[in-house]
């Protein structure tokens, strides 16, 4: 039985964090993919730090906050360099079989929609650059919750906006922290392991672990 719902986290699942360096890689140098590991490392850090301190701010912040980091880490950006990595983050590529798994979940019948830390507009950025726009039932951001991922409320989004109950929902994320989080909520989740990593959270375990987007068709997950 296919599930009733379909939710995919948007950064590293959807759209790959790394193509915004990848696609200036000649102008930062050898150093390009150090910088663009810890620059989402230190983003989804802050959006950890924020989240336990009380402290909520926009997720566009973080992302900020992640490159300046990151562009100290590994000896400096200059700013024109800086003002371009962060209009390519806007602008990231899809992973290549997203679009088809999308149009064959819908021609099953089922919903499928987008639950993300990302800000309202960085999400539209994101969809249309992708050519994405009209291909989601709907696009959540968890602006409107007041706190990011993995918090409870986050989660609470989907269950709001499509009138289900959370075991109705199949949730895809390459974050494993994510699903976790989605997993103690009490989703049915998909970890998308495109890097072929450790597991980890053995008590929060993913239902399915898959290397790419595509296993997730014509399956009971």
């Amino acid at each position: 039985m296919q599930s009733a719902v379909y939710v995919f986290d948007a950064y590293g699942t959807l759209f790959d964090v790394h193509s915004a360096a990848a696609r200036h890689a000649g102008a930062i140098g050898e150093r390009w993919q150090a910088l663009s590991d810890i620059w989402r490392t230190k983003q989804l850090e802050y959006t950890w730090v924020r989240s336990l301190a009380g402290k909520p701010c926009s997720f566009w912040q973080v992302t900020e906050d992640g490159l300046d980091f990151a562009a100290q880490s590994v000896g400096g950006l200059d700013r024109e360099l800086r003002d371009e990595l962060l209009a390519a983050y806007r602008q990231l590529d899809a992973y290549d079989e997203v679009a088809d798994v999308l149009a064959a979940l819908r021609s099953q019948g089922s919903q499928v929609a987008i639950l993300s830390n990302g800000d309202p507009q960085m999400l539209v950025d994101a969809v249309r650059s992708a050519g994405l726009k009209g291909a989601f039932d709907a696009v959540m951001s968890v602006e409107s919750a007041g706190i990011f991922k993995v918090a409870p409320p986050a989660y609470q989004l989907v269950l709001d906006r499509f009138g289900v109950a959370a075991g109705e929902v199949s949730f895809q994320s390459s974050n494993r922290w994510d699903i976790a989080g989605a997993k103690a909520f009490g989703f049915k989740t998909v970890w998308i392991n495109r890097g072929g990593k450790p597991d980890e959270y053995f008590d929060l375990p993913a239902d399915r672990t898959v290397a790419d987007l595509t296993a997730i068709v014509d399956t009971n997950v």
